[in-house]
C-alpha cells in the first residue's frame, strides 16, 4: 500500500485513528526513548496505523523477542504484514480491549499505543487500560502518545505513576505519557 493510499485510509477513518497525519520519526525516536527493548521478550504496540511505530520497535528490538501489534483497521493489517513479515511479529486485526487474550498469561515488558482514547468508549477505554497495566511486567512501560495533556488524569487512574513529555517535532505537536 502506498503512502497516499495510507492517507487516504488514514482520512476515511479519522473516527478510529483520531490522528490527521502518521507519527513523525522524531516523535517514534522520542516515544521508544523511555524503555530499553535490548532485553525485552514480549513488546505489545496498540494502534499501528502505518507501522511508523512498529519500524522502530523493530529496529531497536532483539531478535528473539516478540512483538504484538493491534490494530483494528483491515487495510492497515495487511500493509503491515507485508512490511514486517518476520515470524516474531505478529499482525492482529482485533481491538486493543483483547490485549489479554493474545499475551495468554504472559507479561510484556513495554507496551506502545497511539491510540485515540478521546475517541474511545468508557467501556473499551477501561477495558484497553485495565488490561494494559495487568500485562506488564514489573518494570514494564506503557508509553502513550497523546495530543491531550488532560488525558494525563485518565492515565493516573490506572497507572501509580505517569510522566508526560512534549515535543513540537510532530504534527500536530504531541505529548509522550510514560506510565509504570
Amino acid at each position: 500500500m502506498s503512502k497516499r493510499d495510507l492517507l487516504l485510509e488514514l482520512y476515511s477513518n479519522l473516527g478510529t485513528t483520531g490522528a490527521v497525519t502518521f507519527s513523525s520519526k522524531s516523535l517514534v525516536k522520542k516515544m521508544l526513548s523511555f524503555t530499553d527493548l535490548s532485553k525485552a521478550e514480549i513488546i505489545v504496540e496498540l494502534g499501528g496505523g502505518d507501522g511508523s511505530i512498529t519500524e522502530g520497535i523493530v529496529s531497536r528490538m532483539p531478535e528473539s523477542a516478540k512483538l504484538l501489534v493491534f490494530e483494528i483497521n483491515e487495510s492497515f493489517c495487511n500493509a503491515m504484514r507485508k512490511q514486517f513479515p518476520g515470524e516474531n511479529i505478529q499482525i492482529i486485526n482485533d481491538s486493543a480491549e483483547n490485549i489479554h487474550l493474545y499475551l495468554k498469561g504472559r507479561k510484556a515488558d513495554a507496551i506502545f499505543s497511539s491510540l485515540p482514547f478521546s475517541l474511545i468508549s468508557k467501556e473499551a477505554t477501561d477495558a484497553i487500560l485495565t488490561h494494559s497495566k495487568n500485562s506488564l511486567t514489573s518494570k514494564g512501560k506503557f508509553v502513550q502518545i497523546c495530543y491531550s495533556y488532560l488525558l494525563k488524569n485518565l492515565f493516573s487512574k490506572y497507572f501509580s505513576e505517569v510522566q508526560v513529555r512534549f515535543t513540537l517535532k510532530n504534527f500536530p505537536p504531541a505529548f509522550v505519557m510514560i506510565c509504570h
